[in-house]
């Protein structure tokens, strides 16, 4: 069987089991995200997108991440309570984790290296990097952080 992100399980900002599989039959938008970064405001496009097109079988999961100038010092606790207070954030958050380097996450690993994820070799460039996951769990397209949440092409690709 080919690979997909569904073998997964993760941890939740919680402590709890998140098992990927549960995502079976959604499109699925998976974000590394951080609390003091010039991109932070996306979590309110995020928020705003997941609203609009959560019932739609779409589902956003946003991954803390702390590689990129030590944007995402926090506690899970802590970043959990940021999210909230400040973005409203009701999509689900995982624990925090590491997008690149030698502790790189599996789920990272997968979503960054072809010989995997048999779709692209990409590297993670920045906070609030958007990979586009399709209904079977597999890699469809990688979007740079800059992009916001709510681009047109990202919509267009819920919608179809």
């Amino acid at each position: 069987m080919s690979q997909s992100i569904h073998q997964f399980t993760v941890t939740d900002i919680s402590g709890e089991p998140f098992d990927m599989a549960s995502l079976k039959g959604k499109k699925v938008m998976i974000v590394n995200t951080a609390s003091k970064c010039g991109l932070t405001p996306q979590y309110q496009n995020l928020q705003e997108l997941y609203d609009q097109y959560n019932c739609d079988n779409f589902e956003i999961i946003g991954f803390p991440a702390n590689n990129f100038l030590w944007q995402e010092p926090g506690s899970d606790e802590e970043i959990g309570a940021f999210c909230e207070k400040n973005y409203g954030v009701t999509f689900p958050m995982m624990s925090k984790i590491s997008v690149k380097g030698r502790k790189i996450h599996p789920l990272y690993a997968f979503l960054t290296k072809k010989e995997q994820n048999g779709v692209i070799d990409s590297k993670v460039k920045w906070n609030f990097q958007k990979y586009l996951i399709d209904e079977n769990g597999k890699l469809i397209r990688v979007v740079g952080p800059r992009v916001l949440p709510d681009d047109q092409s990202i919509i267009d690709w819920i919608k179809s």
